[in-house]
């Protein structure tokens, strides 16, 4: 026996380098030890200690992103480890960082309203804000709630941990697992409103099995891209994709399986059917951290993907990712003149913006991957603090999310309807917020890589999709409350914070985009 093993070859131990990776172990360990933070931590002590642990490993983990960037050589040549299945570059690292802020902006809205949409303070008429009996109600409902709730804090590091995992992934085979990774704790997530519980279920099961699918079409096209090219490695399939000997049939099969479990992922059209149901059944801050963090995860491994397996095939599929990136734009401009529901409305404009975003991606130059990159960076606050504005607005059931309900908003709370409003324009594209200039990038890269006609569609998909945006403005403006409308209840510190982080940067980007255009284009992907 003896003989026999040492006659085995040994396999080299990975090469880690461990300063590249140190967020995502940050990230991934600090996970574990919330688990066991709800494992044994009394319930009285888990909502402080949940809440502190998952800001200081945002922190930290920023903090450790940071340093390694901080090094001229490691960013202009990149860093391969894990055996060449981690790359950490310049667009990853950029990537990194818009999620742990993004996350950090999700963590503070679920800190503060401990994911129950029906369970928030609602303002008494009797009992003042500002007085003693007002502010000890306050504290007694959000006790009460963050007692049940604490375990969304561990899913949100495991499922920001697969985000990260996801956009560095540099073969097929890591980035199915970090999708799962990611995944799953969204899945439960999305199933933690106790007073809507049969809407979040059922928002949580159809996001289950929809996601089972589309994973299902991820998995399947490794395997034929695997059967044609002999590696999942995206350099491999890149040099697969020249050679005259290959099977074709394999390679847009497994191309084609492949891009549908990302769009899916991405909530693309026509691959958006999940998205306004959990949008809406989801608690509302599950529902922002999905629709900023999911959306940069999602599109970081589409831009991985295009840039590093099939760029030099892009003449044989760019023609079907022109249909969808049109579907999707037409799906969420036109779909969501017909909501009266602000999450779900929402979700529609999110499916017409993963439209423009696929454009830049499409794009396969380098300024449409710093525009995609900036957009990405761009929706994901906006979106967070328009999620926290919905929050605030309450009745007796919950959150009032029906459009009726906004109206007269601006005379209740001129504040609240002054934010919301601003964000909404950013949402449509207005000049002066990030949202112009992330879709004037984009549509510059497209019209650069002669794709005017696809440009034009999406001018036009944008006017459309602005009338659902205004017609919510008006309604808080220029309408009448009703007697017995909601009322916008108290916003925690940290919800105030995470509102006014997203509205700023919001601006600061409209205004001053020039710092994150550089940023995000620095450099390129390494394979």
């Amino acid at each position: 026996m003896t003989t026999f093993l040492s006659q085995v070859e040994r396999l080299p131990a990975p090469e880690i380098d461990y300063g590249a990776v140190a967020p995502l172990l940050i990230v991934l360990g600090a996970a574990c030890i919330s688990v066991l933070f709800e494992a044994f931590l009394p319930k009285a002590q888990r909502w402080a200690s949940q809440v502190v642990l998952t800001l200081l490993t945002l922190a930290a983990a920023g903090v450790g992103l940071a340093v390694y960037a901080s090094a001229e050589s490691t960013l202009e040549q990149g860093k391969l480890t894990l055996s060449g299945t981690i790359a950490v570059d310049r667009p990853v690292i950029f990537l990194w960082a818009t999620l742990l802020l993004l996350g950090l902006g999700a963590v503070l809205l679920i800190a503060d309203r401990s994911v129950e949409p029906g369970g928030a303070f609602v303002a008494d008429a009797s009992i003042l804000p500002g007085t003693k009996a007002g502010v000890k109600m306050q504290t007694r409902e959000l006790a009460t709630r963050r007692e049940m709730q604490t375990e969304v804090f561990p899913l949100t590091l495991f499922a920001l941990g697969g985000m990260m995992v996801f956009v560095a992934s540099n073969d097929l085979l890591t980035m199915f697992i970090a999708l799962e990774v990611l995944s799953l704790p969204l899945y439960l997530m999305c199933g933690l409103a106790r007073r809507r519980r049969l809407l979040s279920q059922e928002a949580a099961v159809k996001y289950f099995l929809l996601g089972a699918f589309a994973s299902a079409f991820f998995l399947y096209g490794v395997a034929l891209l695997y059967g044609f090219a002999g590696s999942v490695k995206l350099s491999d399939i890149a040099s697969a994709t020249t050679a005259t000997d290959r099977s074709d049939t394999l390679l847009y099969a497994g191309f084609g399986l492949l891009i549908v479990g990302l769009l899916f992922k991405a909530s693309v059209g026509p691959f958006h059917a999940w998205t306004p149901d959990v949008y809406q059944g989801s608690p509302t801050p599950v529902t922002a951290f999905m629709a900023a963090c999911t959306k940069v995860a999602a599109f970081g491994g589409i831009l991985r993907v295009l840039y590093g397996a099939f760029e030099r095939s892009s003449w044989e599929w760019s023609g079907v990712l022109w249909g969808v990136a049109i579907a999707s734009m037409v799906i969420g401009a036109v779909l969501g003149l017909t909501q009266t529901d602000v999450k779900r409305m929402i979700a529609y404009s999110s499916v017409a913006h993963a439209g423009f975003l696929l454009i830049g991606a499409i794009s396969l130059n380098d300024q449409g991957l710093s525009g995609t990159m900036f957009y990405l960076l761009a929706y994901g606050f906006t979106t967070i603090a328009a999620f926290g504005v919905v929050t605030l607005v309450r009745n007796s059931d919950g959150e009032a999310t029906h459009l009726s309900q906004w109206a007269g908003l601006a005379k209740r709370s001129p504040v609240v309807a002054a934010v919301f409003t601003f964000l909404l324009l950013a949402l449509a594209g207005l000049p002066l917020t990030s949202g112009f200039v992330g879709k004037f990038v984009v549509f510059a890269a497209a019209v650069e890589a002669q794709m005017v006609p696809l440009v034009v569609i999406a001018l036009v998909a944008s006017a459309v999709a602005a009338f659902f945006y205004l017609r919510v403005i008006v309604l808080m403006y220029f309408s009448e409350p009703a007697v017995d409308g909601p009322t916008v209840s108290v916003p925690g510190a940290f919800t105030t914070v995470a509102i006014t982080l997203g509205a700023a940067i919001t601006l600061v980007l409209g205004v001053y985009p020039s710092f994150a255009l550089e940023w995000a284009g620095a450099g390129v992907f390494i394979f």
